[in-house]
């Protein structure tokens, strides 16, 4: 009986993580990770709250428990970096991140010793590179995906550093951030538990504005300022480590400083063959073969394996190679660049196409939602209607894209009252 209702608790959990347009597939793996982060009474409780962020207040009313008590429940939830709080309109709000990016990373952000860290880095290895299906519902579904590629901004010319809009450089995300913390990498941690870690630096995992402010408040990250922070972007330059970070133009919440032998998304894309588990930036590299002289550090410091050495089919020199680029696997991140021997061999260009990036949170959930059929999770949320402000929010964001877009909105809803909305507006 009690196994019965230990994974009836851990099920409605999935469930709830499920309203995310990235979802979490159950599965054995699955029950076994939040039994070692939720107790099966907080598994419960977690699984009853919405999307939305929700007061001290609401999770009472919701647990039908006394505000004292579920304000001691929340704020150990918040310690263990398994909800996240912060300050919205004047009131302290708690908010359940999804597992990537959210409390599966927090989980190791830090060295802990209340739960075995090496039990669940193997669980994480297991479920994510193992079994398939997190990883595949994580990034291949859908045309908007969670984070994006930074460029380098050391790697940029001076012409193309012209067109670097603000929100593509990283040094712009630490100059606004109303709060920074560092934690471990999350991917290298696991992998050291694992025997697998390479030599990059850990603590070097950056959180930014809310988020940063509720991790560095119950120690799951360590408070830093701008310029520690502008050193720590220097030195994940100098160890060749990409830059992924959120996919939202404002109010960018973190940036995982990344290899590629030990990050989920990159590991992805070499097994799985998925050509752009992140968002590309809007620069690629471009080859000069004439004076390329195939030393191939491009191709040893590249993290997805865009750069190969193929035959420079020269007559004089048969065993002469040079670097051959695979365009559809590049990141544009631009550490080639500074690798090169010859800097003049490579040099980064505008893509054709500018790569979209969302406005912000709202903007790429509604979207991603919208993609993955998951849109009735985010105005349905707690099966209580939003507010007629938070649903003007989403279809604002609803109006502004292309009407194929739109079309799979309405159909999603099934709704006549979001229709007559949508042509109302429209017309």
């Amino acid at each position: 009986m009690a196994h019965t209702t230990l994974r009836t608790s851990y099920s409605d959990l999935t469930d709830r993580l499920n309203r995310f347009p990235q979802g979490a597939p159950p599965s054995d793996l699955l029950f076994r990770i939040l039994s070692m982060l939720f107790s099966e009474e907080e598994a419960g409780l977690v699984s009853l709250m919405p999307i939305k962020p929700f007061t001290a207040e609401k999770a009472s009313r919701i647990w039908k428990k006394n505000l004292t008590e579920t304000q001691n429940i929340l704020d150990e939830l918040a310690d263990r970096a398994i909800l996240v709080d912060f300050e919205q309109n004047g009131e302290t709000v708690y908010a359940l991140p999804p597992p990537m990016a959210g409390f599966f990373e927090f989980s190791l952000m830090r060295v802990r010793d209340d739960i075995d860290q090496k039990v669940l880095s193997e669980l994480f290895h297991e479920y994510m590179n193992v079994e398939e299906d997190f990883i595949r519902e994580l990034f291949t579904r859908g045309e908007t995906q969670l984070g994006r590629t930074f460029v380098q901004e050391p790697a940029l010319s001076n012409e193309n550093a012209l067109h670097v809009l603000d929100y593509e450089r990283a040094s712009e995300v630490i100059e606004t951030a109303s709060h920074i913390g560092v934690g471990r990498c999350y991917c290298r941690h696991k992998m050291e538990h694992m025997g697998k870690a390479c030599s990059a630096p850990q603590d070097i995992c950056m959180t930014f504005n809310t988020t940063a402010s509720s991790l560095t408040r119950h120690g799951a990250a360590r408070e830093i300022d701008k310029k520690e922070c502008h050193d720590l972007l220097q030195k994940a330059y100098d160890n060749n480590l990409v830059q992924f970070g959120e996919n939202v133009r404002e109010s960018v919440n973190f940036i995982c400083n990344c290899c590629g032998c030990c990050c989920e998304a990159m590991i992805a894309a070499r097994r799985f063959a998925i050509l752009n588990p992140v968002h590309t930036t809007n620069f690629i590299p471009v080859i000069d073969e004439e004076t390329c002289n195939g030393c191939g550090k491009c191709v040893n410091v590249c993290p997805v394996e865009a750069m190969t050495l193929v035959s420079a089919h020269d007559p004089d020199k048969p065993k002469m190679k040079i670097a051959r680029l695979n365009e559809d696997l590049c990141l544009g991140c631009g550490v080639c660049i500074r690798s090169c021997n010859k800097h003049d061999s490579l040099s980064l260009e505008s893509r054709p196409k500018r790569v979209l990036t969302p406005l912000n949170g709202t903007h790429r959930a509604v979207v991603m939602a919208i993609e993955r059929g998951k849109l009735q999770n985010l105005i349905f949320d707690n099966q209580v209607l939003w507010s007629h402000r938070a649903m003007a929010g989403v279809l604002g964001v609803i109006l502004k894209l292309p009407p194929i877009k739109q079309v799979l909105a309405s159909q999603q809803l099934k709704s006549r009252y979001l229709e007559a909305l949508i042509t109302r507006t429209t017309h």
